[in-house]
């Protein structure tokens, strides 16, 4: 069932809430968001440790909150339930009943969850975000304690800005995740990738020779954050998505300077535009994949107006080689999109998408095998599948194969292959960050069938029969394993 009284508002309520249940340590002494922040936290993370709240940065006005989402737990605690799964299978209950196969299935199963579950934004007059606002020379980024987060990196980036754009055609809205670099006091490099839906409402409005209005918020409410970072089709709304996660309906202000809305609970919002043809160097800088992006042009957001609560707190986030923060978030987006991705793929029973893959360069995925050559059919339908098309690396292994549980996967993938016969290669799209492709864009890519295979697929041996205990005497060893003194 949907939650009932969602139980944060925005992101000071989530935080008492991780504080409440030991999820979050203050640091009270000074420390530097150039590189010093980055390295407690990438410290933190990787032994498993609480979200930090900085409460005296040495540059910036406001505090700093980070590793909101680094555990599956904190995240679970981000959507409002026990575990991640739970969303999943409300999605899967409301849209599972006589949908289409293929991709206008997962279109009208999203459709068909928001409609019946619809939590449209409602539009506020004032809000928590309005408090303060600065317009033209008073606008200075340097009020907000950006990070540095690698020696490397090209300076100050601004990595959790939630930023909104609107077709300049139809109107419709986006929401999306984009890291940000200062530039200078009123203006950021918008680094958006070639995928991602504001590339392509830019590319509309530099035809019409149009500016493109751009707000962009921080520290919104843990649960439009993650909607930020959901791979949802570009004519479904973010916001609707999140008022489903939510149980209830996202609050909308109108900014102050461009004809948008954001959400009335951020702690920051900054209201500009992007000229139609400027581009500026942007990077290098450590991103997620564990090395320098290299510096390439991006579009140049100009800042007109900046808004924030009386008392803000402002959120990032840190990019590193895996594990990192971002490992809450990308196995949210598993878990919660397994029904869709079953309606775009019946034959999938699970998938699991690895950390140390960042979440898109490998999918291991389990299937009932039916069928010769059933998991190349899996593998080719995958790489058809809106942005699962930039996984590099497929394992697909029989249904009785645990895909959570890596070993057994290492032992299918490496005991029930024969390299010669159930290797797949192709070739096609991959990340924009992706540095191992030769051509910027594209690549090479590779499917492993690691399932049982069948006489009718040429294997003419015999599949061998795993081994197993009886059960009889795993009952006995159970019953009398205190005799043992083990």
């Amino acid at each position: 069932m949907a939650p009932r009284g969602f139980p944060y508002a925005d992101l000071q309520s989530f935080i008492a809430a991780l504080e409440a249940a030991g999820e979050l340590h203050r640091v009270t002494v000074p420390v530097d968001p150039t590189l010093e922040i980055s390295e407690i936290v990438t410290r933190t993370v990787r032994a498993d440790g609480p979200a930090l709240l900085f409460e005296r940065p040495t540059r910036g006005e406001m505090p700093v909150v980070i590793n909101l989402f680094g555990t599956e737990k904190r995240m679970a605690m981000a959507l409002g339930v026990d575990r991640l799964d739970e969303i999943g299978e409300r999605i899967g209950a409301i849209a599972k009943p006589e949908l289409p196969v293929g991709w206008s299935g997962i279109r009208e199963g999203i459709g068909k969850v928001l409609q019946l579950k619809s939590m449209p934004p409602k539009k506020v007059k004032s809000a928590p975000c309005q408090e303060i606002v600065l317009k033209g020379d008073e606008v200075d980024l340097n009020k907000l304690p950006g990070l540095q987060i690698w020696p490397g990196d090209g300076g100050i980036f601004h990595n959790f800005g939630l930023t909104h754009t609107k077709h300049p055609e139809t109107g419709k809205r986006n929401l999306g995740l984009y890291r940000l670099q200062q530039h200078s006091k009123n203006t950021l490099g918008m680094h958006w990738q070639i995928h991602k839906d504001s590339t392509a409402h830019h590319a509309v409005a530099e035809r019409r020779g149009e500016r493109l209005p751009v707000a962009v918020a921080i520290g919104c409410d843990p649960v439009v954050s993650y909607a930020a970072s959901a791979p949802l089709p570009g004519d479904i709304d973010e916001y609707l998505f999140a008022g489903f996660l939510k149980g209830e309906r996202i609050e909308m202000v109108d900014c102050v300077s461009v004809p948008l809305q954001v959400p009335a609970e951020a702690q920051i919002v900054l209201e500009g535009y992007l000229e139609p043809g400027e581009r500026l160097p942007e990077g290098p800088f450590g991103d997620h994949t564990g090395y320098y992006t290299p510096v390439e042009p991006f579009p140049v957001l100009h800042i007109e107006t900046m808004t924030m609560r009386k008392k803000p707190i402002y959120h990032s986030i840190i990019t590193s080689k895996p594990p990192q923060e971002d490992h809450g978030l990308g196995k949210a987006t598993e878990r919660i999109f397994l029904p869709l991705a079953k309606i775009l793929i019946p034959d999938i029973v699970d998938y699991d998408m690895p950390a140390a893959g960042v979440f898109h360069n490998c999918l291991i995925v389990s299937i009932r095998k039916r069928y010769p050559k059933h998991a190349q059919k899996v593998m080719n339908a995958i790489w058809g599948a809106h942005l699962l098309s930039l996984v590099k690396l497929i394992v697909v292994v029989d249904e009785d194969c645990d895909v959570h549980d890596y070993n057994d996967v290492a032992f299918r993938a490496f005991g029930n292959v024969d390299y010669a016969r159930d290797l797949l290669l192709t070739e096609g799209p991959v990340d924009h960050l992706d540095h191992s492709s030769y051509q910027q864009f594209w690549g090479g890519k590779a499917g492993v069938d690691a399932t049982r295979k069948l006489p009718t697929e040429g294997y003419t041996r015999g599949w061998p029969e795993e081994m197993a205990m009886s059960p009889e005497v795993v009952s006995l060893v159970d019953k009398r394993w205190k005799e043992y003194g083990l």
